[in-house]
């Protein structure tokens, strides 16, 4: 495993741990050379994020038991992969990221300020996601 720090440098926080996300299934978005798709990036999923993650081939919607995967719903925290989350950004339909928690591996495709342009705020917390 690589050390986890996030994109501000500081110890990486969790993500989710319901559902249970990350490379390694340990709530966090902590990634390793074996993790091509770069799954580093902490964000809180939007309906939209997920229909355009699944037209690119990337169906985090539908269960996938055999995998322990629930299936993702709209507010739900993940940590999805860099590139995607770049492309639904270049295309208008970022969800937001939780810089704490989306490890600093995802500066390799992501810059920081694109993250912080699609940062959730704590303030944000009891409103909808839409």
């Amino acid at each position: 495993m690589l050390p986890s720090f996030n994109v501000l440098g500081t110890n990486l926080q969790t993500c989710s741990e319901d559902p249970l996300t990350g490379w390694f299934r340990d709530g966090c978005c902590n990634t390793d050379r074996t993790d091509s798709g770069l799954h580093t990036v902490c964000c809180i999923v939007t309906k939209q994020f997920l229909e355009f993650a699944r037209s690119r081939g990337n169906d985090l919607i539908s269960p996938a038991p055999q995998f322990g995967f629930p299936g993702l719903v709209n507010g739900d925290k993940w940590c999805v992969c860099a590139r995607t989350w770049k492309d639904a950004a270049d295309s208008g339909v970022a969800c937001p990221v939780i810089l704490e928690a989306t490890h600093e591996e995802s500066l390799q495709v992501v810059s920081l300020d694109l993250l912080r342009e699609h940062a959730w705020k704590e303030e944000n917390d009891s409103e909808t996601i839409s």
